[in-house]
């Protein structure tokens, strides 16, 4: 009987509703106009767009267009931001409309309230684009988790940063100068805060930690970014073995997690240190699967566009996740202490046990993540210019 039911799902077409018509909303409608062309039975129907385009009769600038159309099966949510994706994407939900999302933003703030209205209008809540860009992360995240127990995750998924850090790696060019490329490239925005400073990939790390550990996850989570790096940073470490890339880490240990966000000093001979340009690199470990990793494209619209189109598709195959949020874990740093690099002028802020390995340039072991990240703050009061990254071995 359901696979009678989701060859009949397969066969009807699905009308689908796109709200925002930017970089990601217009190559998830280039993409599903070019299927419809081949015979696929997905068909976009309604725009929400501010900016209209003309002899396109499926634009609106009204979300009533979109909630009160009874024939729209499916809403893609690609605005971006908080409001008013939030109100819209709840009004989708308890209109009783399977939604497809590539905001971390708003669902990493709003991810159980958002759960709650799809589990209650019995409608799917479809995550994969919010974090990986191409890469099928939060899809393999619930795929292990149907067998194993999932006991940490780490890697990069901000890929923006990734092609900065490369840059600067490979032509020892100058941050800014390697921002305004991206800029250019269309992988980061004007304001580039989110990506460069560590809040995209909180986010991320945040629905990434909530699938993976089955809990809600705290925005507590310490978060830097690579705005201080330079060119020098980047000789250093080369001197030293080691390569910087922008590194989310989440672990669980019994009724404990600790997720954190920052650069990390990873060995030079390990996938993360060499994922090139705009790519992601992603692990996770399971009790029974081991670790597995995950590479693909983690910037520009059409890796995220994909994501979501197959979404879009595994929903019209009649698949729904299920999200389980419901263990009450405890937040709790000491179950993932780290060596850390500071390089600063403000030496005298440094705590006692810091050693200098280079001039300029501080080694402290065995500090928690919050207090490090408190260390750097300080470092920064003095020395603006300062710049902290955890290190995966001691140097």
């Amino acid at each position: 009987l359901l696979a009678f039911q989701n060859v009949v799902e397969r066969e009807k077409i699905m009308n689908i509703a796109v709200m925002g018509c930017g970089t990601v909303g217009g190559g998830v409608v280039e993409i599903i106009d070019n299927r419809m062309d081949k015979g696929s039975n997905l068909k976009v129907t309604r725009i929400l767009d501010k900016i209209f385009r003309e002899g396109d009769d499926r634009f609106t600038d009204k979300i009533e267009d979109i909630t009160e159309d009874d024939t729209i099966d499916l809403v893609v949510e690609s605005m971006g931001g908080i409001e008013p994706a939030h109100t819209f994407i709840l009004a989708a939900l308890n209109a009783g409309k399977h939604v497809v999302t590539s905001n971390k933003a708003v669902v990493s703030k709003y991810m159980k309230e958002f759960v709650d209205a799809a589990n209650d209008n019995s409608v799917g809540l479809f995550l994969e684009a919010t974090a990986g860009g191409g890469v099928p992360w939060i899809h393999n995240l619930m795929r292990v988790k149907r067998i194993d127990q999932i006991t940490q995750f780490s890697g990069i998924i901000n890929g923006t940063s990734n092609f900065i850090i490369d840059k600067m790696e490979k032509e020892n060019a100058d941050f800014s100068e390697t921002l305004k490329l991206a800029q250019e490239k269309g992988y980061a925005e004007a304001n580039p805060s989110a990506d460069i400073d560590g809040d995209d990939v909180k986010a991320k790390s945040m629905i990434s930690a909530s699938i993976a550990f089955s809990t809600l996850c705290t925005d507590k989570i310490p978060t830097s970014g690579i705005r201080n790096l330079t060119a020098e940073d980047i000789e250093v470490f080369k001197e030293l073995g080691l390569r910087v890339r922008m590194i989310t880490r989440g672990q669980i240990k019994g009724d404990k997690y600790f997720v954190t966000v920052e650069p990390q000093l990873c060995e030079e001979n390990t996938l993360e240190a060499n994922t090139p340009g705009y790519f992601n690199t992603v692990s996770l470990t399971g009790e029974t699967i081991g670790e597995l990793k995950f590479f693909g494209a983690g910037a520009g619209a059409l890796p995220t566009a994909n994501a979501i189109v197959q979404d879009i598709i595994d929903c019209a195959d009649g698949k729904r996740p299920v999200y389980d949020l419901s263990r009450e874990l405890e937040f709790d740093e000491t179950i993932m202490p780290s060596t850390y690099l500071f390089r600063t002028k403000a030496e005298h802020s440094l705590p006692r046990q810091t050693i200098m390995i280079r001039p300029g340039y501080f080694e402290i072991g065995g500090k928690y993540p919050a207090e490090a990240h408190q260390i750097a703050e300080n470092l920064l009061v003095e020395d603006p210019n300062s710049f902290m990254a955890s290190i995966q071995k001691t140097v």
